[in-house]
């Protein structure tokens, strides 16, 4: 059984979803990164069509398209595909069109257009995004670009009209604050309620796949105070809609091919390489709250799984191993540790696959507090996802940092963290799905931290504070 979908021998690169009106079903694609050791006779690139969106069911079949990201839409029976092609000496990027009656076998139509350089750089012009604009009344088209003049703080969404799929003219950048140094890759559109909604990502002055608000699609587009979905082990996310619930469908990277030639010594171990293109599928479904922010929730497949599990989840009791911790007051099974210093306690085992859930809440203002992951009897090795109030912030850390070389390490777990906002007395409940190397953590269902988990030994899971005082309740695991 598993939890996020990982393709034999390679990797889950961009997902391109797509929800089918005539079959009522999501009939994703995704860009396919195969690994480095599949015999290249075995390999076919391009686009591969999912057969289904749960996890451990999915086949892929590859279409015939070689090319980066785009989109598809079905208008009048036929169904659209945009994407994108690349050419080097000098780099250029285009984009190109083709139609199919059964979303398996492509014909290119028209000629591949480039972007209107009095408006964009000539180099980066790719992952177009279509969809029918109700408002205008005609179809748009955003692109990854980069804008022209100015510095090289230029990504931007580029925007391009027609009003028959054929003909394409561009316009100004729908969206360029000119912050960061790449084009804002992967971007997607929606309207949700009142609200219109713009996500892109980029991996520049920040890794991350962002979003941004507006109450017209034309802008002005505001930043929200938390404007991004995940952590940096979520990229190159984009969005579908059944009808009922979105979801927005991303890749947790793998590590181990040092594509940038950049990793550390073997003895650092594996959660110290670097990330590479493409891993796992992750899926969260939107959360659309009062004042039009959004987070995230797990998707229905995940739940799912855990009811169709052969046993139940089990209630665990914290075992204290360092500082004062005792039961609390109204038999409600809940445990409260402090101390001046570091205090932990450990739970069970901690499955390879599988649900480990707690409810958290913190008095005063601890350093930090959270969940320890895979840890030993002697608090030296295993994972620590910290709450950092002081900060607002969640943090990833391994064991390794804090030993007598951790300090030279920082850089290889740079921006494993991300902005959570919290407060004394507040409950948080913690679900943590693991599926081997993968994870994800959910709080409240409304926020979500992804992550790696290489170098993991076997060890227990349990719950810790620095500086502070923790509750800790409805403690429970579920092995796969």
């Amino acid at each position: 059984m598993s939890l996020f979908y990982t393709p034999d021998r390679a990797k889950v690169g961009d997902v391109i979803p797509f929800f089918d009106q005539r079959t009522a079903r999501f009939r994703n694609f995704y860009l396919k990164n195969w690994n480095p050791d599949v015999p290249r006779d075995q390999v076919q690139f391009g686009w591969h069509l999912m057969s289904d969106t749960h996890a451990d069911s999915i086949e892929d079949t590859p279409v015939g398209i070689l090319g980066g990201t785009g989109s598809v839409v079905d208008v009048d029976g036929v169904y659209h595909l945009f994407y994108c092609v690349f050419e080097n000496d000098p780099q250029r990027q285009w984009i190109r069109h083709a139609v199919s009656d059964d979303l398996m076998h492509w014909n290119d139509v028209g000629e591949p257009f480039g972007p209107d350089v009095s408006f964009y750089e000539p180099t980066d012009w790719r992952d177009p995004f279509v969809f029918f604009n109700e408002d205008e009344g005609r179809w748009w088209m955003l692109v990854a670009a980069r804008r022209a003049g100015g510095s090289d703080r230029n990504g931007c969404v580029g925007l391009c009209v027609s009003d028959d799929l054929m003909h394409w003219r561009c316009e100004r950048p729908l969206y360029a604050p000119d912050v960061h140094m790449s084009a804002y890759e992967c971007p997607d559109m929606f309207r949700m309620g009142e609200w219109w909604y713009l996500v892109f990502s980029n991996y520049t002055d920040g890794f991350a796949t962002y979003y941004r608000m507006a109450r017209s699609p034309r802008g002005p587009w505001l930043r929200p105070v938390i404007d991004t979905f995940d952590s940096r082990a979520f990229y190159a996310a984009k969005t579908g809609f059944d009808g009922t619930n979105r979801f927005i469908f991303g890749w947790n990277p793998t590590r181990g091919e040092n594509g940038w030639d950049f990793d550390p010594s073997a003895e650092y171990g594996a959660d110290y390489r670097t990330w590479n293109w493409g891993g796992s599928m992750v899926v969260h479904q939107l959360v659309q709250h009062a004042d039009g922010t959004l987070g995230v929730a797990p998707a229905g497949d995940l739940p799912a799984v855990l009811h169709r599990a052969d046993h139940e989840a089990i209630a665990v009791e914290p075992v204290p191993v360092q500082g004062d911790w005792h039961r609390d007051n109204g038999g409600n099974g809940g445990w409260t540790g402090s101390g001046d210093g570091f205090a932990a306690a450990l739970g069970a085992g901690m499955p390879d696959a599988g649900y480990v859930a707690a409810t958290l809440s913190y008095d005063g203002q601890p350093a930090r507090f959270g969940l320890m992951l895979h840890t030993d009897e002697r608090l030296s090795d295993g994972y620590y996802l910290s709450f950092d109030p002081l900060h607002s912030r969640i943090e990833w850390r391994s064991g390794l940092r804090m030993h007598e070389r951790g300090g030279q390490l920082f850089p290889y777990a740079v921006e494993m963290e991300r902005t959570f906002l919290m407060e004394p007395g507040k409950r948080y409940r913690v679900e943590l799905f693991v599926d081997g190397s993968t994870a994800v953590m959910y709080v409240n269902r409304d926020a979500a931290f992804s992550m790696r988990l290489y170098d993991r030994r076997p060890g227990k899971f349990g719950w810790f504070v620095e500086h502070g005082t923790v509750h800790v309740s409805d403690v429970s695991v579920l092995g796969l």
